[in-house]
């Protein structure tokens, strides 16, 4: 596995080039076009969440200079991959990425080809990433072209072709994550992008927009079940009521009917008596 670390050490005697504040951190050159941007924000965004999350920290920039030798500088022959990834560094903001400051260079990096880059893309700069930043782990992809891509992995000093797995999916073991064409709407452009997505399944990275969808249709779906829940508590109190009315009525009905048996009884009890007393009176009648 490739090092990513600082290739040319300043030898004694020889002055740093200038800091991160004091290089220049952009060629006023404009992405190639919308979706080129699009395609860098797509990569980018989802993986600074991801970063977040992992122990050892991290940090993806895109369309930023890269210093990585003082021959470089001299020259000024700046380097800004469409999209890089460091990890094991801290998370701050940054202007450009600079080799002797950070430690260590790239882990990968992603170019998004066009007609003017391509050539450049696959030959200047893969070799300046494989000889001299010894970057880890290459991709290209065309936003244009989605058959035009390709990942490569540094072995021994030299890129090795990154065949794809079982899903079509190209592996990037540096990160443990995996980069496949999705076909979908993003930012109002149909069109196949490259994402990133979990090794577990194809379960993409979401964007920002997406994390937020899906927290609010879950926090919908939460609402509709804890009113499914209150109306199901409420119909089973509304059950337990006319249970309890039922329950009442019945035993209303029970104690009328045991009442009125009662002065049925008494009634007829009274009778009885009255029947039994006309029955034992001897009759009057005249002495001659």
């Amino acid at each position: 596995m490739a090092e990513t670390a600082l290739i040319e050490p300043v030898a004694p005697g020889i002055t740093l080039p200038p800091t991160e504040d004091e290089l220049p951190c952009d060629d006023g050159v404009p992405m190639e076009t919308e979706r080129h941007k699009l395609q860098m924000d797509l990569l980018i965004y989802p993986l600074k969440s991801w970063l977040y999350r992992q122990p050892e920290g991290g940090y993806v920039g895109g369309n930023m200079f890269v210093y990585f030798s003082l021959e470089q500088v001299r020259r000024q022959d700046f380097r800004g991959p469409d999209v890089f990834v460091v990890l094991g560094v801290p998370r701050r903001e940054r202007k450009s990425w600079v080799v002797w400051e950070e430690g260590k260079g790239p882990d990968v990096v992603i170019e998004l080809l066009s007609e003017r880059t391509a050539a450049e893309d696959k030959g200047r700069k893969k070799t300046i990433y494989q000889d001299q930043l010894k970057v880890a782990e290459y991709f290209w992809f065309d936003p244009f072209n989605p058959d035009d891509w390709a990942g490569f992995y540094w072995q021994r000093g030299v890129y090795q072709t990154l065949p794809p797995d079982d899903q079509g999916r190209l592996v990037s073991k540096r990160l443990g994550l995996a980069l496949l064409r999705w076909h979908g709407i993003y930012a109002g452009v149909e069109a196949t992008w490259l994402r990133w997505a979990t090794l577990e399944g194809t379960l993409l990275l979401p964007t920002p927009q997406e994390a937020l969808e899906a927290e609010t249709r879950r926090a919908e779906a939460e609402k509709q079940r804890a009113e499914a829940e209150t109306q199901r508590a409420e119909t089973e109190t509304q059950r337990a009521e006319a249970e309890k009315q039922r329950a009442d009525a019945e035993a209303w009905r029970a104690a009328a009917a045991e009442a009125e048996i009662a002065r049925l009884r008494a009634l007829l009890a009274g009778r009885d008596g009255s029947s039994t007393n006309q029955s034992t009176q001897h009759p009057s009648g005249n002495t001659r």
